[in-house]
């Protein structure tokens, strides 16, 4: 069973939709599931707030070896900080968030993914291929060895894919993205 957590915001019709399983925020279902993604829309230190009653839950899961897929602001959470507010991030990844340095803010639409090494997420799936991104900031990991993918946004280069152990992270919204983000959902669903 795969547990999409619900934080009260964010795409997850779409995402239980592309990937099946349970929309939930109830502690007992998280540690039921076999695999876990965490969506998410806003402000860093906000969902981070709204996710604190669920932080042992999940890093007890991801230490477990279950697979985990954060999405988005999911994907920015794994890590210690972020410039966009105070509070601290799940601290999974070392690291932090940092806000674009160039191009308009917010980077919203189709862009593309250069993947700069292999990534179960992205059996089937082209280096170059395109994905919907809607966000302002980006990881900014400290162990560049878990940067999977890289995307050039007007000139301005950003890791868009993390992978570490069973730890994976994509910025832009697979659940939004068409074919190829719905191969992504099914592979981590194969996983």
């Amino acid at each position: 069973m795969i547990a999409v957590v619900d934080l009260g915001i964010g795409n997850l019709a779409n995402v239980r939709k592309a990937l099946g399983g349970v929309v939930t925020s109830d502690p007992s279902e998280l540690r039921k599931a076999d695999k876990i993604v965490l969506p998410g829309v806003g402000n860093f230190g906000a969902v981070m707030r709204k996710l604190e009653p669920l932080r042992y839950v999940i890093l007890d899961s991801i230490e477990s070896g279950k697979p985990f897929l954060g999405i988005c602001l999911g994907m920015q959470l794994l890590f210690e900080w972020s410039e966009e507010s105070e509070g601290e991030g799940l601290r999974v990844l070392r690291g932090g968030v940092i806000r674009m340095r160039r191009g308009g803010v917010p980077h919203i639409g189709w862009n593309q993914v250069h993947l700069v090494r292999n990534c179960p997420l992205f059996n089937g799936v082209r280096t170059g291929s395109y994905f919907y991104f809607v966000h302002s900031y980006h990881a900014d990991p400290k162990d560049h060895e878990v940067v999977v993918g890289l995307t050039d946004y007007e000139g301005y280069l950003f890791p868009s894919v993390i992978w570490k152990d069973n730890v994976f992270a994509v910025q832009f919204h697979p659940e939004k993205s068409s074919r190829n983000g719905l191969r992504i959902m099914e592979n981590f669903r194969r996983l």
